[in-house]
């Protein structure tokens, strides 16, 4: 019986110590990120709407380096959502305070299905707010929740950081 007593603390304590590995972990790469978070948005949340436009504004600490490219790839959703990238723009600020156009390239890769990826003329410095406006051939038939997976990656990186994971809400338009 002092065996089995002796081997349940044992196994506690070890359980507690290893749960408590990924929490360190965690706070140590929130101290460590490179962008503020995300916040999303749409003109229109209804489906099928031909005229919305999805709003991604990331904010860029100061003191960070400046972000050459961001790349947003749906996760979730009733059906995939393709942009029309002549209709699509990024600029400094929000979408309810524009600022200066910023010249970009968007392109798909094939290999990457539902993956789109903005690549900056000049890469943005800290201390700025960005939005993405991209618009879409038209919003999903089918109503839902739909995720968009956020990566960006700073001037002169080779691997790209996550900006997190952007939720947009669609209706039934009646």
């Amino acid at each position: 019986m002092k065996n089995i007593s002796s081997l349940y603390k044992a196994v506690f304590a070890l359980s507690f110590g290893i749960c408590l590995l990924p929490l360190t972990e965690t706070y140590a790469s929130t101290k460590t990120n490179v962008f503020a978070p995300l916040v999303a948005t749409t003109t229109y949340n209804q489906t099928s709407v031909k005229e919305a436009t999805y709003y991604f504004t990331v904010a860029l600490p100061a003191g960070t380096k400046p972000l050459q490219q961001v790349t947003l790839t749906q996760i979730q959703g009733g059906e995939d959502i393709e942009f029309d990238a002549k209709q699509s723009r990024v600029f400094l600020g929000t979408s309810s305070s524009r600022g200066e156009n910023l010249p970009f390239s968007l392109t798909s890769n094939a290999s990457q299905n539902n993956t789109v990826t903005l690549v900056f003329a000049q890469p943005i410095p800290s201390g700025k707010t960005v939005t993405i406006a991209l618009k879409p051939f038209r919003n999903p038939t089918y109503e839902g929740v739909y995720l968009f997976h956020l990566k960006a990656a700073p001037a002169m990186a080779t691997e790209s950081q996550s900006l997190g994971v952007a939720r947009l809400q669609f209706y039934p338009n009646y």
